[in-house]
């Protein structure tokens, strides 16, 4: 592979899209595409975009992330998310690119006691999970170099999630009612782009095809450590507001009914991403600080 590959970014308008953007630019030429460019629901444009642009490594971000409407808009839901990376699988296995692909924790239907491993079974509870699960195994069987990022709970300082929704919440309320049954890691988006830009250096220091292809399969890219939803709001809370914070009280998630089903153990282990890339993960709180303070 070329020292200064092209590196193609599907979806930069998003909270891992953007940050991927910030922390490649020093790897390559990246080709940042935001929707507008690159609409994932094309899938021919999706096919001539990869076969005109002639990337060496495509890393995509993009994805239908509505998962309560994704019960209801299907089609559209596998559309970006099951299809849509298939095309681009097929692609990078045609050309001999590299591809880096985002999955989820919904994958999982929660029940298990303990951290799930890469090669757990898979039991998505929702369309959303289900749209993600077919997207990984139609990645894998393109045959493509490839890496499958799971990751859980992400967060940033843009778009749309549960870090901004609490901020003006809780400029807003006394008293916040959240979901104290679920756990999982609290992930920023700058953490797994970050972990992203170092495996692509590793890569590119290899300047081998067959580097990537021995270590290609599915890893859990998580940041370290676990808490709920509860837990996370009050460190929120308790980072931006200070003695000014409202109450935040604990409820389980059947008092806060929500079309899609959510995974009451989102816990993902790390081993096998930090053992093959020499990448220890940080600790959720002190991604959160750094977050904060960005």
């Amino acid at each position: 592979m070329n020292k200064q590959p092209t590196i193609l970014v599907t979806g930069v308008n998003g909270q891992v899209g953007f940050e991927l953007v910030r922390n490649m630019q020093c790897l390559g030429r990246v080709i940042a595409l935001d929707r507008a460019a690159l609409d994932l629901a094309d899938l021919s444009r999706v096919r001539n975009t990869i076969r005109d642009l002639k990337p060496s490594i495509i890393v995509n971000p993009a994805a239908y992330t509505a998962v309560d409407k994704a019960e209801s808009d299907v089609d559209m839901a596998m559309r970006l998310n099951a299809e849509a990376p298939g095309v681009i699988a097929d692609e990078a296995a045609r050309s001999g690119a590299v591809l880096i692909h985002y999955s989820t924790d919904y994958v999982f239907d929660g029940t298990k006691v303990g951290r799930y491993v890469e090669d757990d079974a898979t039991n998505p509870q929702n369309v959303y999970g289900r749209s993600k699960l077919a997207g990984e195994q139609a990645i894998a069987a393109a045959g493509c170099a490839h890496l499958v990022l799971r990751t859980s709970w992400v967060y940033g300082r843009r778009g749309k999630n549960f870090l901004l929704t609490m901020l003006k919440l809780g400029a807003e309320r006394p008293e916040l009612r959240v979901v104290t049954d679920q756990i999982g890691a609290p992930t920023w988006s700058n953490t797994i782009a970050a972990a992203t830009a170092h495996v692509v250096a590793q890569g590119l220091a290899a300047a081998d095809l067959e580097w990537w292809r021995e270590r290609s399969g599915t890893y859990h890219l998580t940041a370290a450590g676990e808490t709920s939803w509860h837990g996370f709001a009050t460190a929120i809370l308790g980072l931006a507001m200070e003695e000014k914070a409202p109450t935040i009280l604990p409820v389980p998630s059947s008092e806060y009914p929500v079309l899609a089903k959510r995974p009451a153990n989102s816990r993902l282990a790390l081993g096998k991403f930090s053992e093959t890339f020499s990448l220890n993960l940080p600790a959720w709180e002190e991604a959160l600080r750094l977050c904060m303070a960005d």
